[in-house]
């Protein structure tokens, strides 16, 4: 059932999903958006990454589904579905800030400007459960992740790394950049959905504690 073309790549996955390889997070999205607007038959479940859809179904898939996926846009052109603003007030007094802002030739409070600027996607979830990975960051302010990783990063420190922002849900060891951090609760088993952060939803940061 596996094909190739265009770009894209269906693969089994299990007896009952299928996983759809693309070349990066613009891929996914229009991918996943499509998807949410015209479903195939007995889908599930989307579960995005960073260059993958999986698509979990509540049946074994078809060839059928294979060339529908395969017929599906890569690059969305139609504009997102709205969707609120999700906005996280960030005290922007990180470890890492005065570095990060030194890495890419800003004044700190010019750095914090930028990023409180920007609308951020969530495009994918991982890591651990309520970490989301934020695009929309400017290419000038992608920065390398630290030479070496920390042992703990407390809950809800704002990072940076590469292409991403992201917030930690739960102390854990971590190696992003660390500019800030923000009181929200990322993920709470008795709320649904319980990651606060999940793939498509929109996100600000907003200085103040």
């Amino acid at each position: 059932m596996e094909r190739t073309g265009s770009g894209m790549r269906v693969l089994p996955y299990g007896d009952r999903a299928l996983l759809v390889e693309v070349d990066g997070t613009a891929a996914v999205a229009g991918v996943r958006r499509a998807l949410e607007r015209a479903p195939l038959t007995g889908q599930r479940e989307l579960v995005p990454a960073a260059r993958t859809v999986l698509v979990v179904l509540d049946r074994p898939p078809t060839e059928l589904d294979v060339a529908t996926l395969h017929r599906l846009p890569r690059h969305d052109a139609a504009p997102p579905d709205p969707a609120p603003v999700i906005t996280l007030p960030v005290a922007f007094d990180g470890p890492d800030l005065a570095e990060v802002a030194a890495l890419v030739g800003r004044s700190v409070p010019d750095l914090v400007a930028v990023v409180t600027d920007v609308e951020f996607t969530v495009a994918f979830g991982g890591f651990a459960p309520g970490f989301g990975y934020l695009t929309g960051l400017p290419p000038e302010l992608h920065v390398p992740r630290r030479a070496t990783p920390r042992t703990r990063v407390p809950a809800g420190a704002v990072a940076l790394a590469g292409p991403y922002a992201g917030i930690y849900p739960r102390a854990s060891p971590g190696g992003w950049q660390l500019v800030g951090r923000t009181a929200a609760v990322l993920f709470d088993v008795d709320r649904e959905p319980p990651a606060l952060l999940i793939p498509g939803a929109r996100v600000r940061f907003r200085e103040g504690s």
